[in-house]
């Protein structure tokens, strides 16, 4: 059983209980009652992106649990003060497994987690853990160094472009990887990048992908959207475009470079299963091929056969744990050194990635 949520629809119940109920204790449930599963997102749940790969991944729960789960969707919950009532409505409701699907609902989740031992909180894209709390996070990196050789491959200009939602170390890191990817196959080539500083602002990034063929980018990657903005707006002028979490083929048939897809699924049923047989332990859950939760999809045809044959192979590698894109020599786009030749950087340090390479030509956000 699924039900959807929006916003508003919750800001009201939250209203008419009161705060004080929402964060005083958790409703006790009867045992032979079904184990309340809440996702709460950014951005709404669509065809497409972030919020769709997230609900898309509780689907084998359902399939598994049938009528012993009850899985909630709560949409369009913007990161703050809404987030954190919402989140607390949830368990005060007593739902007792929570995924806080955005960044920004890092603290008021942590809280709930500190607040309520017997309610398990997975946490999308942060660094805190507790004992019944795990941030999960995907290794896109792996993905977007294959689709920078590709890009590499096709582009004319040498110049490639992201249109990239916030300045986080998950948003970094897939760009850090796109371009050593691609320069990998042309060591000259330059990123630029339009920070839009939103999930979900669909006119925003139309314009930021506009910007960036005006500078004559003819490969774009669409870092962290939920909307098929950019996708759209470069099959219109003709200029290949990729992205994140699930495909957005439809609407690029033609210049559709491909998709760092995620599949939630394995991690979402192994702590749903944790869960309920008492073992669930936080920790943090950084995912990638091995784990069968990142796979490049929907690999244009317009990529030469030879550029295909090499990406496979490093694939391939990627795959076996021989090579990773962040092993030296790496250097920062500021000139120093951030891994000498054969180092390879531990997950700790690219899960706290606050640098560009060098290649990356916009200066991160202050």
């Amino acid at each position: 059983m699924q039900k959807n949520l929006t916003r508003r629809t919750l800001i009201k119940a939250v209203a008419a209980s009161g705060l004080a109920s929402v964060l005083g204790g958790r409703s006790s449930m009867a045992a032979d009652e079904p184990l309340g599963i809440s996702l709460v997102i950014p951005s709404p749940v669509g065809d497409v992106g972030w919020g769709h790969a997230l609900a898309a991944g509780l689907e084998p729960v359902k399939a598994a649990y049938g009528d012993k789960v009850k899985v909630t969707v709560i949409e369009n919950i913007p990161e703050g003060p809404d987030a954190d009532r919402i989140m607390n409505k949830t368990v005060a409701d007593g739902n007792k497994f929570l995924i806080a699907g955005s960044f920004g609902y890092q603290n008021g989740a942590l809280q709930i987690a500190r607040r309520n031992p017997a309610v398990t909180v997975l946490h999308a894209s942060g660094f805190q853990v507790a004992p019944n709390f795990s941030p999960f996070a995907a290794k896109y990196f792996q993905g977007t160094y294959l689709l920078g050789m590709a890009a590499a491959a096709l582009s004319k200009t040498g110049k490639l472009g992201s249109v990239s939602a916030f300045a986080i170390p998950e948003l970094i890191t897939s760009i850090n990887a796109f371009t050593l990817g691609a320069q990998s196959v042309k060591p000259d080539i330059e990123v630029s990048v339009v920070w839009v500083n939103s999930w979900f602002d669909p006119a925003k990034e139309q314009e930021a992908a506009k910007a960036l063929m005006a500078q004559k980018c003819d490969v774009i990657f669409s870092n962290a959207q939920d909307t098929p903005s950019v996708i759209s707006a470069c099959e219109e002028a003709g200029v290949y475009a990729f992205n994140l979490n699930s495909s957005m083929k439809k609407y690029a048939p033609k210049t559709y470079l491909g998709c760092v897809a995620t599949d939630w699924s394995p991690f979402f049923k192994a702590s749903v299963d944790a869960h309920i047989a008492g073992t669930f332990k936080g920790g943090n859950a950084f995912l990638g091929v091995a784990e069968k939760v990142v796979e490049v999809v929907d690999w244009n045809p317009d990529i030469p056969a030879d550029a295909m044959a090499k990406i496979k192979e490093i694939e391939a590698k990627i795959a076996s744990g021989s090579f990773t894109p962040f092993t030296g020599p790496i250097t920062k786009a500021d000139g120093s050194e951030a891994a000498p030749s054969g180092a390879t950087l531990t997950d700790g340090e690219v899960v706290a990635m606050n640098w560009h390479v060098k290649g990356v030509t916009t200066p991160l956000p202050k």
